[in-house]
Formats: C-alpha cells, structure tokens, sequence
C-alpha cells in the first residue's frame, strides 16, 4: 500500500488544484448571469430600457422653447424620426459640446442591442 499513496496526493493535489478553481468559476458565472437577467427584469419594470420607437427624437425644440423660425432652420426638426444629437453628428462621429451638456441627450434610454 505504501508506494500507492504517493499517486494518490498527486491525483487529489491535481484535483484540487484544478478542480476547486474551475467549480468556483462556474459558479461564479452561474451566480452573475442570474445577477444579470435580475437587473434587466427590473430595468424592464422600472421603463429605463426603451424600445427604438422611444428612442426617436423627443421634440428637443418643444423642451427647449424653440421658435417657429428656428424649427424652420432646424436640421433635426426636419427628422423627427433621428434623435436630435445623432442629427448633429460630425463627419468623423462626434458628437458637439453643446450636446454632451444638454438634458436631453443626457435623459435619453441607452439603446438595447438586440
């Protein structure tokens, strides 16, 4: 029996080695997609996750008290169905100053990758 035991503690060090961080990753998986599919049940219920129809553009120029004669002038009043800051957009994708500071843009769902 003796020469056998040697083997032995190799094989359970093996396992426990391997095994004990493998089970502890699979549960720590386990645990934070439950995590995961709690947090979007609630964004649900709560209506902070929006579908794209919500997403459109919010009547900027209604929260903002726009005038007609600045409507008429504006790019995004003219596309209603593209948010105002995606409308203002440069070339390159970024987006202007005075958006990243506006209530609007900032109040606006993030869009849900489907």
């Amino acid at each position: 029996m003796e020469p056998s035991y040697p083997y032995l503690v190799v094989i359970v060090g093996t396992v426990l080695r391997l095994g004990v961080p493998i089970l502890l990753t699979i549960a720590l998986v386990y645990l934070l997609s439950r995590l995961d599919k709690s947090w979007q049940s609630q964004a649900l219920r709560d209506g902070a996750v929006s579908t794209a129809a919500q997403v459109q553009n919010s009547g900027c120029w209604d929260v903002k008290n726009c005038s007609k004669e600045q409507r008429q002038h504006c790019g995004a009043y003219a596309h209603p169905e593209t948010p105002c800051w995606q409308y203002f957009r440069s070339s390159s994708g970024d987006l202007r100053e005075s958006c990243l500071g506006c209530d609007i843009f900032r109040k606006a769902p993030v869009p849900v990758a489907a």
